[in-house]
């Protein structure tokens, strides 16, 4: 009896969290470190002198959306993971989406190409940094976003850092397209998520020893 008054006692003392503080906290984490990396982009690489023209072409704005719409899945699925017993299985189907969809795009572009030009556009001119770059970008948004969740209550810490990093990665990665002039689908298919997915692995193994309760 004793330890079911304990229980009573405290709960009368608890007082209601309001469902979006989570999505909040998150979008502080997150948001901050977006202008981190943006200015962080800036200082070190710089945007792309041809941004104006290049947004008048369609494979622009197809690295554009690529990044965009990984970075708004691995915010969603990320939200639902934050919370103790909610799913998260069609959020986490959502965010493979746009790398299926990039990834049909990309194989299909390949196979019309002529045989010489295919290596040229899976390799570009900058695939020995284009990974770096954007794991170095994406850090401060993981660091922001890692912040988010010690908030958070995670039941399945190494998920949740998977998709933390993830979250950031692709988030870096729309900041580094900013600078990076390479267009091809195949090279952003192959390279861009190299470098997302290596920031995925990451927060994987910091999620299973940073998250714990």
């Amino acid at each position: 009896m004793k330890t079911d008054a304990l229980i009573d006692s405290l709960s009368e003392r608890a007082t209601p969290v309001s469902t979006a503080a989570m999505t909040r906290t998150l979008l502080i984490g997150v948001g901050g470190g977006v202008i981190v990396s943006f200015v962080l982009m800036q200082l070190w690489l710089g945007i792309r002198p041809d941004l104006m023209p290049a947004m008048h072409t369609g494979m622009y704005w197809m690295k554009f959306f690529y990044t965009l719409l990984f970075a708004v899945a691995g915010f969603w699925t990320l939200e639902r993971l934050s919370r103790p017993g909610a799913s998260s299985r069609a959020q986490m189907i959502f965010e493979a989406l746009p790398f299926a969809l990039l990834a049909v795009f990309a194989s299909t572009k390949l196979m019309m190409a002529p045989m010489e030009s295919r290596m040229p556009m899976l390799m570009g001119s900058s695939h020995q940094v284009c990974p770096w770059r954007i794991i170095i970008l994406s850090l401060p948004i993981f660091a922001g976003v890692f912040w988010s969740l010690r908030k958070a209550a995670p039941t399945r810490p190494v998920i949740a850092g998977a998709a933390a990093g993830l979250l950031a990665g692709a988030a870096g990665a729309f900041i580094y397209a900013l600078h990076c002039d390479e267009n091809a689908a195949a090279f952003v298919a192959l390279w861009y998520t190299l470098g997302i997915s290596a920031m995925g692995v990451l927060g994987a193994l910091l999620g299973r020893f940073l998250l714990r309760w």
